[in-house]
């Protein structure tokens, strides 16, 4: 099948509005008895960690505020879509987001519906991503229909002000009607991540939610934290346990 050219995905994807990179992300402020219902859902036992330089403190991961959704129509004319195929449809969305800062991607709305029941259950986990010689461990909340990602360092620093570093949001509305679901990646810091590192975080974090072996890491990091090893994901992802 050939790709759509620009031209015409740009007559039925309408032009983007202010984009995340212009959003201000934000925290919950101190309410005792959010922070309290919060940390009953988070794992407590990160003992092992101190080999990463992380240290855990009692507002680890107390969660980001929730993005307002970016509505599809504003990004695209829905009403057309409608009357697109899955395939071309696929095909529209990746080639409107090639260029523009931005990431594309889609999956069957089965994989959606999994996905979003075992971050029901398992919301948060940890990935190292490859740089030069080395690599830098990232933090993933997986609160749908989005998924955030930021650095362990700056957890480290900033606590429950660590801003995240990248955003990926699911959109269901063809969901039914085409067993298709729509995802965007937005870098917010191009300082810390390229498109293509992104891209990698995005595809690796629904791996280990989607693949029955790698989550039962996803399961032990968020139940069994005690248990849980770090070179184990090193393991899985075919890097070297430095």
């Amino acid at each position: 099948m050939q790709r759509v050219s620009p031209g015409i995905a740009r007559t039925i994807v309408s032009s983007l509005t202010k984009t995340s990179r212009g959003h201000t992300f934000t925290t919950f402020a101190a309410n005792p008895s959010f922070q309290k219902q919060l940390q009953q859902t988070i794992p407590c036992d990160f003992l092992k960690w101190a080999s990463l330089g992380f240290y855990r403190t009692s507002r680890f991961a107390t969660g980001f505020t929730p993005l307002q959704q970016k509505p599809l129509d504003s990004i695209m004319d829905t009403d057309r879509a409608k009357d697109k195929s899955p395939e071309d449809l696929v095909l529209i969305w990746d080639d409107y987001h090639l260029g523009r800062g931005h990431i594309g991607a889609s999956m069957k709305a089965q994989l959606y519906r999994l996905l979003e029941q075992r971050a029901n259950d398992c919301r948060y986990f940890v990935i190292p991503l490859w740089k030069g010689s080395g690599y830098t461990t990232m933090f993933a909340q997986v609160q749908l229909p989005h998924i955030l990602f930021t650095g362990l360092e700056d957890y480290k620093v900033r606590g429950t002000q660590a801003a995240p570093y990248f955003t990926v949001t699911f959109y269901t509305e063809f969901a039914e009607s085409k067993d298709l679901v729509l995802i965007r990646g937005d870098v917010v810091f191009t300082s810390k991540l390229t498109d293509s590192e992104a891209t990698w975080l995005m595809e690796t974090a629904q791996s280990f939610y989607l693949n029955d072996v790698r989550y039962k890491l996803v399961e032990q990091f968020n139940k069994d934290t005690r248990n849980f090893e770090f070179k184990d994901v090193l393991r899985a992802l075919n890097m070297p346990i430095l």
